[in-house]
């Protein structure tokens, strides 16, 4: 079976992707094919935690051509997980988009170099076939399913519960427990502000906790897309959400925070441990030079799905991939791939935006191509 544009991947940057390739002719099923791993629809929304309602989400930005609150009924108090499923689910059947589901790529090939077609080999219930070619490839898997959790000395000896975000339920099911929340993103913040109301909690981050009493206007939004195109433009990872915008001010206003500690040096049997010949840039340490805990929660983010890519070769020796700019996804080293949600268009509504160009750039790709 053979394609113009195959998109993997059906959160914000997929969906977006395939409604502005639809409007330049891109049918699904016959020019286009959209795969998704996920069992149903709502991208990684679906997966995120009980407690995480639209009205303490960061934003859940509209569709193209057809917004949330327009789609289905809205409840801001109402788990963001089963109501961005809900419009996700009625988007795609507006929208005839024809996902097909579960498929996971597990490997993109291009074995003729630049401008030849891409073998996708593919598993999953849903998949058309063992394998798939197409001319382009937009690539939109975002970062969900790759939990990034550092190794530290010890972590295999800790005899409590460790997690990630990612596994993350409610606060309840940690009661009576004391729990190290480990980073300094959005993430950590609203773990530590539900726990905090059910049971002991302590917070730990490699660097200080980047906190901003500032509006984040327009202006401020484009300050940090342009730094992060820069990182990008260099090779460079495009690094986490956080280090680029800071915490805003009312995320961690709440008196239930603990203060952050900086992080510890290794992990033992009862809980973590800071090496008192290690110099500290910041903060203080126990005076003991230790912390036992019930409970260490990884809130340190997520490594984007990229190995199926790998016989692309398009990763720099600094680990990051290079893309051409702000305005758009498209890899520097090879024009038929589309990298919607890295770098630049990260947040969901760049990953939104990020749409339009696509579709024009691929509908010129493939024209050159003849």
């Amino acid at each position: 079976m053979r394609v113009d544009v195959v998109v993997i991947g059906m959160g914000q940057a997929g969906l977006s992707a395939a409604y502005h390739l639809m409007r330049r002719g891109y049918e699904p099923a016959e020019r286009m094919l959209l795969l998704d791993a996920n069992a149903g629809p709502g991208g990684a929304w679906q997966h995120r935690w009980p407690s995480l309602t639209l009205k303490t989400a960061n934003g859940v930005a509209d569709l193209p051509g057809w917004g949330l609150r327009e789609a289905i009924d809205v409840d801001d108090e109402v788990p963001a997980a089963s109501t961005v499923a809900r419009y996700y689910a009625a988007y795609e059947e507006r929208m005839g988009l024809g996902v097909l589901r579960p498929v996971t790529v597990d490997r993109v090939e291009q074995p003729d170099g630049g401008g030849t077609d891409f073998v996708l080999t593919l598993s999953g219930d849903g998949r058309p076939a063992d394998t798939l070619r197409a001319r382009a490839i937009v690539n939109a898997t975002g970062t969900w399913d790759r939990p990034r959790i550092p190794y530290y000395p010890g972590i295999a000896s800790f005899e409590g519960r460790q997690l990630h975000t990612r596994d993350y339920t409610r606060a309840e099911d940690f009661a009576g427990s004391h729990v190290l929340v480990v980073g300094a993103g959005i993430s950590a913040v609203q773990h530590l502000g539900e726990l905090a109301q059910v049971t002991r909690t302590s917070w730990v981050s490699r660097s200080r906790p980047d906190i901003r009493n500032a509006e984040f206007t327009p202006e401020v939004g484009a300050d940090v897309v342009a730094r992060v195109a820069e990182r990008v433009r260099q090779g460079l990872p495009p690094g986490s959400v956080v280090s680029n915008t800071g915490l805003p001010i009312a995320a961690v206003s709440s008196d239930a925070l603990p203060r952050c500690r900086p992080m510890f040096d290794r992990i033992d049997r009862a809980g973590v441990v800071w090496d008192p010949e290690v110099p500290r840039a910041w903060g203080a340490v126990p005076e003991d030079g230790r912390l036992d805990v019930d409970v260490i929660l990884w809130a340190t983010g997520f490594i984007h799905r990229f190995d199926h890519l790998a016989p692309l070769d398009l990763h720099t020796p600094e680990g990051g991939l290079l893309v051409d700019g702000r305005a758009t996804t498209r890899a520097v080293e090879n024009h038929g791939v589309h990298l919607p949600g890295y770098g630049p268009s990260a947040s969901t509504i760049g990953a939104n935006r990020a749409g339009r160009a696509i579709a024009r750039e691929l509908d010129e790709y493939l024209a050159g191509l003849g």
